[in-house]
């Protein structure tokens, strides 16, 4: 007999935590024996006010987001400053109708301290423009402060009174984080959550009311399979995933060397006069020039150990490295999804190796 959560409606499971519906068995004994199932999600957002994020196919999330443009709301596009490319959503405007939206770009505290906040505005709004999304407006923040912006916090005050506030974007971006920063901003100790006691209610929208009439909605989060956090597991993540402002790491490069990005990326200079190669990636992630005719040999002897993440224990089931010619000018980045980018400062070739299955963004330089 199938059971179902009577917080957001999805089957009771109890086999996978990342999927909807996951209960532990001993709970779902506890409901058996009441006679009522919370899922594990439902269950800590109703006593810790704590939000976890979910991964649902790509057509099961476009399925449920397309029901905003039912409703006449305000939708926060969270998007990761640290992989502007990898988190958008394309085709944003047609699932969600004429509902205005707003980009919040989070991590913003950790770009380097010097950068400036107009310039990296202006270059958020012309990326979106550039992928056929118009933004109403871009708000840069950090959902790890325990405090909300206040323009972010001004933006819901402006709108709560006449329509819900969506909160959508892909995984791994720190929506739940900004989400559960939201709710302790308004609820405090208090439970503000109720969600639908009716059993088949809208799987995975999880509404957070803020007055008797609407409130926060968290949506489910959008998978993005060419994020290489995908390929990565949970202690490898840690170790590339920048929680600290980025220190710019400068290489003077002449042709005819190589740069590997810990053991996940490898960065070829094939042509071109002594270059500035300077890399934005997280302050512990491991950089190693050696020269362009020895890299495939120390590819392989230090794989797993010298150049990790992958771990030794993980490096036969990570995905090859495949290679890319590029001609990068001087005011372009090369972004490789979820790892960081680099840019140069004069004219050259280079040859890029990145997983099989990430992707990686050629574009105007951010900084």
């Amino acid at each position: 007999m199938d059971y179902q959560c009577i917080g957001c409606g999805a089957t009771i499971q109890t086999t996978n935590p990342n999927e909807p519906g996951y209960l532990p068995n001993s709970a779902l004994q506890k409901g058996l024996e009441k006679g009522e199932f919370y899922c594990q999600r439902c269950f800590k957002l109703r006593h810790y006010n704590e939000i976890q994020d979910l991964d649902i196919s790509d057509d099961v999330f476009l399925t449920k987001l397309s029901q905003i443009s039912n409703d006449r709301g305000l939708i926060i596009n969270v998007v990761d400053l640290f992989d502007v490319e990898g988190s958008m959503i394309q085709g944003l405007n047609r699932l969600i109708g004429e509902q205005p939206f707003v980009v919040y770009a989070n991590k913003f505290d950790l770009l380097p301290k010097v950068t400036k906040k107009n310039r990296v505005r202006h270059w958020i709004e012309h990326t979106f423009y550039q992928n056929g999304l118009r933004p109403s407006d871009v708000l840069l923040g950090s959902a790890t402060k325990k405090t909300p912006a206040k323009e972010l916090i001004d933006l819901i005050e402006a709108h709560i009174q006449t329509k819900n506030i969506y909160i959508v974007g892909v995984t791994n971006v720190g929506k739940s984080t900004l989400i559960n920063q939201l709710i302790h901003y308004y609820g405090g100790e208090r439970e503000i959550i109720t969600t639908s006691n009716v059993p088949g209610t809208t799987l995975d929208l999880i509404h957070i009311p803020l007055n008797e009439k609407y409130g926060i909605i968290d949506t489910p989060g959008i998978i993005h399979r060419h994020q290489i956090a995908h390929y990565l597991t949970r202690e490898e993540m840690k170790q590339v995933l920048p929680t600290k402002p980025l220190k710019p790491k400068t290489f003077q490069l002449n042709q005819g060397q190589t740069i590997f990005i810990n053991g996940l990326a490898r960065v070829d200079f094939v042509k071109g006069d002594p270059s500035s190669f300077t890399f934005y990636v997280s302050n512990g992630a491991y950089l190693h020039r050696t020269k362009l005719e020895k890299a495939d040999e120390f590819y392989q002897n230090h794989l797993g150990e010298l150049l990790s993440p992958p771990n030794l224990e993980h490096k036969d089931s990570f995905p090859p490295l495949i290679s890319q010619s590029i001609t990068l000018h001087p005011n372009q980045d090369i972004a490789i999804s979820g790892l960081g980018w680099f840019t140069v400062n004069k004219k050259v070739q280079i040859t890029l190796w990145t997983p099989k299955g990430v992707s990686f963004a050629i574009r105007e330089s951010i900084i």
